[in-house]
């Protein structure tokens, strides 16, 4: 195997002419915030995903800051996974509540019902469940164990049917190298209606957006005054990222046909060393466990033959904001043979072989 000039990078996104175009659009129509792009956006993504009401943000974790400041919560207890992204756990915090994080299962790594409710405080309120690498948590036993409100976190499950649909809300992310990316944005989805309007209040300073006021009965007659009866803040998507956005949704189903067929040669090629993970119709992360012994040897060997990989994640109890006095067994044992091998559309299927090559003869090498 001859070896590469470039890196392939772990992750990255893949655009066209199609985006281009869309932001040329966008730039030429002088609509450049918040407009008919959002408003189209809102109302396709929450048809695909089967949502009554959808609200397009500047990123997931806005959305859930949005969520949880609509709602209400503060200085409850807020339950999420310790195998995540550390937005899960740090946006509780910036609501005056307690993050307080429990263990995952062994093999699709969500969050685990029965360390929830063997966990779970007084004020266990809400529950952010995060489908890790888009495979679905086992939402029939959080149900079960909890009973309060549950943020579906989809920021990996975008989208295939079912998906989103668990929770009291989900809430989307289209940042730079997810399965639909367009640089960042998020969408909160929901079928409460008083939830969404609050939503998009908040989402820009509790007033309507400029837009709205000059959609007069379908007039386009502008109107100027506004009032504002809320403390809002500034989380909405504008004309450009949705522009993006809606590009990448028509591509959405084919780029995860090639993500799953990545998989799927992973899943057959690879080193028998390699403990697949579970199928994802998204396949967010290819999150591959190898011996805890040799997952840094296998890193580095990779990284000499410019192939990039990460390890998703370092658990949120190793971060020193986030430090929880108690034991993660599953958690502790497992994070230790992560790696996530490159899956994306910007691969090739001879990028497939080259990473394929490259880890077998490793094992064959020093195992």
């Amino acid at each position: 195997m001859i070896e590469r000039d470039d890196v392939l990078p772990v992750l990255a996104p893949k655009g066209g002419e199609e985006e281009v175009q869309a932001i040329r659009e966008v730039i030429e129509s002088g609509w450049w915030g918040k407009g008919p792009k959002v408003d189209q956006f809102e109302e396709s993504f929450a048809k695909m995903v089967g949502h009554k009401y959808a609200v397009a943000v500047t990123s997931n974790s806005h959305g859930q800051d949005l969520i949880m400041k609509a709602m209400g919560f503060k200085g409850i207890d807020v339950i999420n996974p310790a195998i995540s992204f550390i937005a899960t756990a740090m946006i509780p915090i910036w609501n005056n509540c307690s993050s307080n994080i429990v263990d995952v299962k062994s093999d699709t790594l969500c969050i685990d019902p029965d360390d929830v409710a063997f966990n779970k405080k007084r004020n266990s309120e809400v529950l952010i469940s995060v489908d890790q690498a888009g495979i679905l948590a086992d939402y029939k036993n959080l149900r079960k164990n909890f009973g309060g409100f549950i943020i579906q976190d989809c920021a990996h499950s975008c989208w295939f049917p079912g998906a989103g649909l668990d929770g009291d809300v989900a809430v989307w992310s289209f940042q730079a190298v997810k399965t639909m990316p367009a640089g960042d944005g998020g969408m909160i989805t929901t079928n409460d209606k008083e939830l969404a309007e609050k939503c998009r209040k908040l989402s820009w300073f509790g007033v309507s957006s400029t837009w709205s006021r000059t959609q007069n009965n379908n007039k386009q007659v502008y109107t100027w005054d506004y009032e504002v009866d809320l403390l809002g803040y500034k989380y909405y998507m504008t004309d450009i990222i949705a522009a993006i956005c809606i590009e990448q949704m028509k591509k959405l189903p084919k780029h995860l046909e090639f993500r799953r067929h990545i998989q799927s040669r992973y899943n057959r090629e690879l080193n028998k060393e390699i403990d697949r993970p579970p199928h994802s119709e998204t396949v967010q992360y290819y999150i591959a466990r190898v011996p805890s012994e040799h997952r840094e040897g296998l890193i580095n060997y990779l990284a000499s033959k410019k192939i990039h990989t990460s390890v998703h994640y370092k658990p949120l109890y190793k971060h020193e904001p986030l430090k929880q006095n108690r034991d993660y067994p599953v958690s502790e044992k497992e994070w230790q043979k992560f790696i996530t091998l490159p899956c994306h559309n910007r691969m090739k299927d001879e990028d497939v072989d080259y990473v394929i090559h490259w880890v077998n003869e490793y094992f064959e090498k020093f195992l």
